[in-house]
């Protein structure tokens, strides 16, 4: 009976309008509401110290909620940057509605990326801005950059998921699976790919971590208060699943992941080819060697599809939430890719 209830309030949830936005944990690092328009809430973490001239766009993915960037003192990529000098203004997305299951990769790229990327251009006083996209994030920053280049001063994809040919992690292959008539169904049912739909998939890339690796984690560090915060919170995120609107959900899966338009330079976005030639400003393209939900060999392929002569391929040593979250990861990464953008900051 209890299990009946649960899925009927899913299922009532997935028909609902409304998303509960209202519910993260308090972030470490202060910030404020600078814009506002179409589905994003633009933050702004202001620098610490030395302020380096060009700010950052981070550029967060759609499916889930942000505050994994800013999660925990000495564990947030949104603090280590700011305390290296800059300026972060973080896209907050905010969840679609059924009445925004219109919106496609145009309208988050040419709308609402481009308007965010403008509001900050105007209050910087700058006419270029660095941006940082984390996993879907990055595939939209990627987007972006090859569609309005003479914005972009640096970009750096963290996770990047781009060529789909690659078959090595399970999520991929199973969007071979999920037909036209599969997509039609869920979106016309429920307006947009719901939130539990979502979770189901990152469920499905590492069901032995997520179903037995974190709990025996969690018992060999039971007497650490700290690492016990820091489970809690992680699974909080883990949670914290977004629905996507149900036209990018379309494109996705039948551009992206299914004909791999993308990483063929043959994507059409607003009516224009998305051709990653035009991507000529430096590029740092961080790959996280042990990724089980992005593989390596998914991002490690942009260096040879961009035109940029100042690029460069950086792989750490950690999984795909590690290169966000993990200590090491804020030690040695973050330092190297706040010293590259400092160095490309003139």
């Amino acid at each position: 009976m209890e299990g009946a209830i649960r899925s009927f309030d899913g299922l009532r949830r997935g028909f609902s309008d409304a998303y509960p936005t209202n519910e993260d944990p308090p972030g470490v690092t202060p910030y404020t509401v600078v814009y506002e328009g179409g589905k994003v809430r633009l933050r702004h973490y202001q620098a610490a110290g030395a302020r380096h001239h060009t700010p950052i766009v981070l550029v967060y993915a759609l499916i889930k909620r942000p505050y994994i960037l800013d999660l925990l003192p000495g564990r947030s990529v949104v603090e280590t940057l700011t305390k290296q000098g800059f300026d972060v203004y973080l896209i907050d997305w905010i969840p679609p509605t059924r009445a925004d299951s219109w919106r496609g990769f145009d309208a988050y790229v040419n709308q609402d990326l481009a308007n965010a990327v403008r509001a900050v251009q105007i209050r910087e006083q700058v006419e270029r801005v660095s941006l940082l996209g984390y996993c879907f994030g990055g595939m939209l920053s990627v987007i972006y950059a090859a569609l309005h280049p003479e914005n972009i001063k640096n970009l750096v994809g963290l996770t990047l998921p781009l060529d789909m040919g690659v078959r090595e992690i399970p999520l991929y292959g199973m969007m071979d699976h999920i037909s036209a008539e599969t997509i039609d169904l869920i979106t016309t049912v429920y307006g947009n790919c719901p939130a539990w739909f979502v979770n189901a998939g990152f469920t499905a890339m590492s069901p032995v971590h997520h179903a037995v690796d974190k709990f025996v984690g969690l018992y060999r560090n039971r007497e650490n208060k700290a690492y016990a915060e820091m489970f809690d919170l992680f699974e909080r995120w883990m949670n914290a699943d977004v629905p996507l609107a149900g036209q990018l959900f379309r494109e996705l899966i039948r551009d992206v992941f299914k004909q791999n338009l993308l990483a063929q330079s043959k994507l059409s976005v607003g009516g224009r080819t998305v051709e990653l030639k035009n991507i000529t400003c430096p590029v740092l393209n961080v790959v996280a060697e042990w990724d089980d939900v992005v593989h390596p060999k998914s991002s490690l392929p942009l260096m040879d599809l961009i035109g940029s002569r100042d690029k460069r391929n950086l792989v750490f040593p950690t999984g795909h939430v590690g290169a966000a979250v993990s200590g090491a990861a804020q030690k040695k990464l973050w330092p190297q890719v706040a010293t590259w953008l400092a160095n490309h900051d003139g």
